[in-house]
């Protein structure tokens, strides 16, 4: 028989003051929340950026649930599979033939073989010791036409190594296979969403007449294999990192990191090192870093001095967004993540003198779940967590900063933020679309 032991009241607000709060890791770790508008991609849309590609997922049949709906949600289930890992499958001590033989079933009834297939096993394969090694040998034996990738929906690998998120963003590439290389073609690798052609990075490169290549905007499995070709990987998301080693090893391609940024010196330096890197003139940033002082000005006039939220999935660098913000007279009141990005080290001391009381918010403590949702006076968010913890109807819906990039990312965003400001949404709307895209979907 149950009996009830007591109950200690859940503290509403998990929120600490910027001034107090430690650097990167301002929450302990625990018992996780998943928030209802998280504005991260769950692994399998990333696996469906891979075009005629097919995923198949080996995993428990609760962990299937949610990549089975991400599928269907974006009309994409004929190019994903399953096979479900029984109790029985587990005490058989056999996972090894389980997973080849259901893999070899799910492709031996497509109606038309795929060039390449992305293998999805579960933190099970690793409880037990399954030898993968041996697995995508004999597929790869069985099935030599095509090419198999080894991917990892494997929550234990989060606090350890590279984790899930880094792991996928890597494996996405590591199905090109090398060729010659051609003069004048770049590739923007590690990102979810296509660069805005009128970025910074894209306009220095199309200046100079060169090619950029990009996952997200190539349409069939023959377009991927020429990123292969390319003189450069240019990364600009820290996650994204691992796969230009991967391709800096494995196809000689040199690699750049050019972080997503707000901060006029770092853009200036990051479309520095590209040019060196190319060989091409350096560009003088005073006009890009006028015409954001004038976007700046432009919103701060709209939007006032109305409360600002942001989340850490917006921009990737939250810090440095609200920084920019701040100094340019905006009321930035709360920060929506978990944890900051080590180089962000700066930006977080300045704000501690600029913007001591700022709050800063978790979004995956238990907490979180029963903070009301409500804001006294409106609020304009930028992300969907900041959107949907403050129950605003004036949000931007920004993921990872959605393509914007450089000096004409910021004036892009000063733009959508009036927009924001401006005309309000359904809050629904964050629920229904929110790992699909960015603003242009809205």
């Amino acid at each position: 028989m149950l009996k009830p032991l007591g109950h200690t009241a859940m503290p509403t607000s998990p929120a600490v003051t910027l001034k107090s709060a430690q650097f990167p890791q301002p929450f302990a770790d625990g018992l996780s929340y998943s928030v209802l508008s998280c504005g991260g991609w769950p692994l399998v849309q990333t696996g469906l950026l891979l075009p005629e590609a097919h995923l198949i997922f080996v995993c428990p049949q609760n962990c299937l649930r949610g990549v089975v709906l991400v599928a269907a949600e974006m009309k994409l289930s004929q190019r994903f599979s399953t096979v479900a890992v029984r109790e029985q499958d587990v005490i058989s001590g056999d996972m090894e033939r389980l997973t080849i033989d259901g893999v070899g079933e799910i492709i031996d009834h497509l109606a038309e073989k795929p060039p390449a297939v992305l293998v999805f096993t579960n933190c099970i394969h690793h409880f037990v010791g399954t030898d993968l090694e041996v697995v995508y040998q004999t597929l790869r034996q069985r099935y030599p036409e095509i090419q198999f990738t080894d991917c990892y929906m494997n929550p234990i690998m989060r606090k350890s190594g590279l984790n899930p998120e880094q792991m996928m963003r890597r494996q996405l590439y590591s199905l090109l296979t090398p060729r010659p290389k051609v003069a004048r073609q770049v590739n923007i690798i590690g990102n979810r969403f296509p660069m805005d052609p009128h970025n910074d990075l894209y306009q220095l490169l199309q200046h100079h007449g060169y090619t950029v290549k990009e996952v997200p905007r190539c349409e069939t499995y023959a377009q991927y294999q020429t990123l292969a070709a390319s003189s450069l990987n240019i990364t600009t998301l820290p996650m994204a990192q691992s796969a230009g080693t991967l391709l800096a090893d494995k196809l000689e391609q040199p690699h750049l990191f050019l972080p997503l940024t707000f901060c006029y010196e770092t853009i200036t330096e990051n479309l520095k090192r590209l040019s060196d890197a190319l060989d091409l003139p350096r560009e003088d940033p005073a006009p890009a870093i006028a015409a954001c002082e004038a976007a700046l000005k432009a919103a701060k006039k709209v939007i006032g001095a109305t409360p600002i939220a942001i989340s850490f999935s917006a921009c990737v660098y939250p810090l440095s967004l609200a920084r920019l913000l701040i100094e340019h007279g905006f009321n930035v009141t709360k920060i929506f993540a978990d944890s900051f990005i080590p180089t962000e080290k700066a930006d977080f001391l300045a704000l501690q003198k600029l913007a001591p009381n700022l709050q800063l918010y978790p979004t995956s403590q238990v907490q979180m779940r029963v903070l009301p949702k409500e804001s006294s006076g409106k609020t304009l968010a930028i992300g969907t967590e900041a959107a949907y913890f403050t129950g605003t109807r004036y949000f931007v819906n920004l993921i990872e900063g959605a393509g914007l990039y450089g000096f004409d990312g910021i004036v892009h965003l000063m733009a959508l933020l009036q927009t924001a400001f401006l005309e309000p949404k359904a809050p629904e709307l964050l629920n229904q679309i929110n790992q699909r895209g960015c603003e242009c979907l809205l």
